[in-house]
């Protein structure tokens, strides 16, 4: 396989976008299928497809996003208003949202790990899918998703979880890059 220098600068300056500043537009139509397409091409050991995606767009974010609302306040009668508004913008401002589901299967020889791993690999697909179609994302896991009532209301049906939700549009802004860790803090080289 040849060298593609142009994909090399991608991954070594690669960077989030923080919701707040991602705004429309965002995929749609080919894009979507594409971003999606992208998405699902993960190492997945035995063919087992243990995941699945839930899609947020338009008003489905802000749906999602009082049902969110709700729960809480159910919880927490007395909350104040202000934090239910955080939990009603859970799904915004981007302009799509996607849920990424781990969905094992019973196998013998592929552990529940391993089709864990291949979920966030499906996240990470995503997020790479989206800058390569020319839009910016980022990938958030919150309460919601470590919650199984919360999940439940989002598509989480019984023995799956999500990994998280990958949040995606144009950015409005260029980030600036933060610092990452040092090659020698992080690698060793194992010995016999």
């Amino acid at each position: 396989m040849p060298a593609n220098p142009a994909l090399r600068d991608y991954f070594l300056t690669r960077r989030s976008v923080g919701q707040a500043f991602l705004t429309e537009p965002a995929p749609t139509g080919e894009d979507l299928d594409t971003l999606l397409t992208i998405a699902t091409r993960v190492p997945d050991h035995g063919k087992l497809t243990p995941w699945r995606l839930v899609v947020f767009s338009g008003d489905a974010r802000v749906a999602a996003g009082e049902k969110l609302a709700n729960l809480v306040q159910q919880r927490r009668p007395d909350i104040d208003e202000a934090s239910l508004e955080v939990e009603r913008n859970q799904f915004l401002p981007a302009p799509l949202v996607i849920g990424i589901l781990s969905a094992p299967k019973a196998h013998p020889k592929i552990p529940e790990f391993e089709q864990l791993i291949s979920a966030g690999n499906v996240a990470f697909n995503l997020v790479h899918g989206a800058y390569a179609l020319g839009y910016a994302a980022n990938w958030i896991t919150r309460w919601y998703a470590l919650e199984q009532e919360a999940s439940a209301l989002l598509g989480a049906q019984p023995g799956e979880r999500f990994v998280g939700f990958v949040h995606i549009g144009t950015p409005k802004t260029i980030i600036e890059d933060r610092p990452r860790p040092q090659l020698g803090d992080i690698v060793t080289f194992w010995q016999p």
